[in-house]
C-alpha cells in the first residue's frame, strides 16, 4: 500500500485542537495499518508556532521546503482554524494559493475555510465553517456556497468542516474511505469518539440551537422536554406546565429561546432517539415510544427529513465500535 502524505500548515493563533484532533486520528490509523498515512507539520520559515492557548508547536519543516512547482503534492493538505486566521499573512495565503491545488485532497477544521477563501480555493465550492462565522464566510466571500448547518461538506477534492471537533468527524470519515470501515471504527473506539457522526449532521444540539430562556417558567418547560420527550408535548401542555395561555407561552418561547414549541420538541426528540440508538440494543419501535414518536414510521420520517437517512442505517453507520462486536 502506498503511503499516504498528510501536510498540515501551522500559524500563530491556530487553535491547537483543530490540528492534534485530525493528526491524532490519522496517526492512529497509521498504527492500525503501518504505513498508512505520513504525517508532517510546516510553518512558514518552519519556527515554532504558538496557539491561542498557549502551546507551542515546533514543526517538522518550512513551508518553503514544500516546493510549488512539484506536482508530486501531498495526498491530503490540512488547514486548521484558531484565531489566527482572522488576519492572516498574506505570505501564507499566497502560498496556499500556489500550493493548494496541488493537494489531491483540500481539508480545512473550522474558520481554515477562510484561509482557503482568501486563497481563492473555494470558489465555486460549497463549504462551511464554525456557525459563528458562516455569515463572515458568505459576506467576504459571495463565491463561495456557504453552508452554515452540517458539520462537515465535501465538494468533489475539497473537504471544510465545522468547529473544533467536527475536524476529528471528518479525518474518520476519510479513514473509513482509505482503508475501511473497520479501521475507523477502531480508531474512534480508541480516542473515546463514541460516534463517528455524519457528515449533514446539524451543527447543534437541541440545547446548542435555542438559547436559555430568561424566565424561570420558561427554562423549566426546557428542562421537562429534555428529560421527558416521551410525554404531551404539545403547545397546551407545555402552556399549562408555564402557567401561561397557550397563546402567551408559544409567543414568549419563541421570542426568548429562537425557536418555536414544536420545532424545539422536535430537535429534543430527535436528539433522544440518535442517542439511544447509539448508545443501546433497543429495539427501533421500543426506541419510537420512548422518544415519543409513537410508531417507527413516524420516526423514520422524521430521520429522513433531518439526517437524510433512516433510523436502521444510522445505527448500523454511526454507532459505537463497541456494540456489535
Amino acid at each position: 500500500m502506498a503511503q499516504r502524505t498528510v501536510l498540515v500548515v501551522l500559524f500563530d493563533d491556530l487553535q491547537s485542537l483543530d490540528v492534534s484532533g485530525p493528526v491524532e486520528v490519522f496517526a492512529g490509523a497509521a498504527t492500525r495499518v503501518p504505513g498508512a498515512y505520513g504525517i508532517r507539520t510546516a510553518s512558514l520559515d518552519g519556527g515554532p508556532v504558538r496557539t491561542s492557548s498557549g502551546l507551542t508547536l515546533v514543526p517538522d519543516r518550512a513551508l518553503t521546503d514544500e516546493d510549488p512547482a512539484d506536482p508530486d503534492g501531498p495526498d491530503l493538505l490540512l488547514v486548521p482554524g484558531g484565531p489566527g486566521t482572522r488576519s492572516a499573512d498574506p505570505r501564507l495565503v499566497g502560498w496556499l494559493r500556489r500550493s493548494g491545488p496541488r493537494a489531491r485532497r483540500l481539508v480545512s477544521v473550522c474558520t481554515g475555510a477562510i484561509l482557503l477563501a482568501e486563497a481563492g480555493l473555494l470558489d465555486g465550492r460549497r463549504a462551511t465553517t464554525h456557525w459563528a462565522y458562516c455569515e463572515k464566510l458568505a459576506r467576504d466571500h459571495p463565491r463561495v456556497d456557504v453552508d452554515a448547518a452540517p458539520i462537515y461538506v465535501r465538494d468533489e477534492h475539497v473537504c471544510t468542516s465545522a468547529g473544533v471537533t467536527a475536524g476529528i468527524d471528518l479525518a474518520l470519515a476519510l479513514v473509513e474511505e482509505d482503508l475501511g470501515r473497520d479501521v475507523a471504527l477502531t480508531v474512534a473506539r480508541h480516542l473515546v469518539v463514541f460516534l463517528r457522526r455524519p457528515g449533514n449532521q446539524a451543527q447543534f444540539s437541541a440545547q446548542l440551537a435555542a438559547q436559555t430562556a430568561a424566565r424561570a417558567p420558561l427554562r423549566d418547560v426546557q428542562q421537562w422536554v429534555t428529560e421527558h420527550p416521551a410525554d404531551d408535548l404539545s403547545v397546551e401542555a407545555l402552556a399549562a406546565r408555564a402557567r401561561l395561555s397557550p397563546r402567551h407561552f408559544a409567543r414568549a418561547f419563541r421570542a426568548e429561546t429562537g425557536l418555536t414549541p414544536g420545532r424545539y420538541v422536535d430537535r429534543v426528540r430527535l436528539e433522544h432517539a440518535r442517542r439511544l440508538l447509539e448508545d443501546t440494543g433497543d429495539g427501533v419501535e421500543e426506541i419510537s415510544r420512548a422518544s415519543g414518536y409513537g410508531t417507527p414510521e413516524s420516526m423514520r420520517r422524521a430521520f429522513v427529513r433531518a439526517l437524510g437517512t433512516a433510523p436502521a442505517e444510522y445505527r448500523r453507520r454511526f454507532r459505537p465500535a463497541t456494540f456489535g462486536q
